[in-house]
């Protein structure tokens, strides 16, 4: 079980990220976790061009360095990239030095200055390490795209229920979420546009 917005505590003990844009714009930010990946990367980003929409790809840096050409078309297709770790790591179960090593090797592939931590799970010491260097993004929404106990329709309506001005929307591109966000991705894009919200870049 998942809470779609975060715990109401979250953004007052973890400040130093950044939860929701501007609430007063009818604007949300569409963010996808964990790829690029040849199974599910290419196809976000062929709905994303036919619907002229931008996103965030807050990218592992393994991933990266395997799939090169797909990285090369987020940016070239004009999409914005994050800093997601080397190796996708639990901050919380990571010594701070050796976490922030792998935030540095992602960063040397990403040359970003947006940074989420995997899980949205990073130690106070770390964070405050980064802070400086980096704008660091949690989410107003999450999908739950990846939750198997989760239906396709579930997923679609935690998205257009819970979105709202300013929100940043987390999806996955990886595989195990292949199947919600296949269905849920381009039908929530549709309705969001329909209820009146344009898409922005972080």
């Amino acid at each position: 079980m998942h809470f779609v917005r975060p715990f109401f505590i979250l953004p007052h003990l973890f400040s130093e990220g950044i939860w929701r844009m501007d609430p007063k714009q009818p604007t949300v930010y569409l963010t996808f976790d964990d790829g690029p990946i040849p199974e599910i990367t290419p196809w976000v980003l062929d709905i994303l061009a036919e619907r002229q929409v931008k996103g965030t790809f807050f990218c592992v840096g393994e991933n990266i360095e395997r799939n090169r050409d797909i990285f090369d078309r987020i940016l070239n297709e004009g999409h914005r990239v994050g800093n997601h770790t080397y190796h996708h790591l639990k901050g919380f179960e990571t010594p701070t030095d050796r976490y922030l090593d792998n935030v540095k090797r992602c960063q040397q592939l990403t040359g970003t200055h947006l940074f989420r931590p995997p899980y949205g799970r990073a130690a106070k010491a770390q964070l405050k390490r980064l802070k400086p260097d980096y704008k660091i993004i949690y989410w107003d929404v999450l999908t739950g795209d990846y939750d198997p106990t989760i239906s396709p329709e579930r997923c679609y309506q935690n998205c257009v229920d819970y979105s709202r001005n300013g929100s940043i929307i987390v999806f996955h591109d990886n595989v195990k979420a292949k199947e919600n966000l296949y269905y849920a991705l381009p039908k929530s894009i549709d309705t969001l546009k329909e209820n009146g919200f344009s898409f922005g870049l972080l």
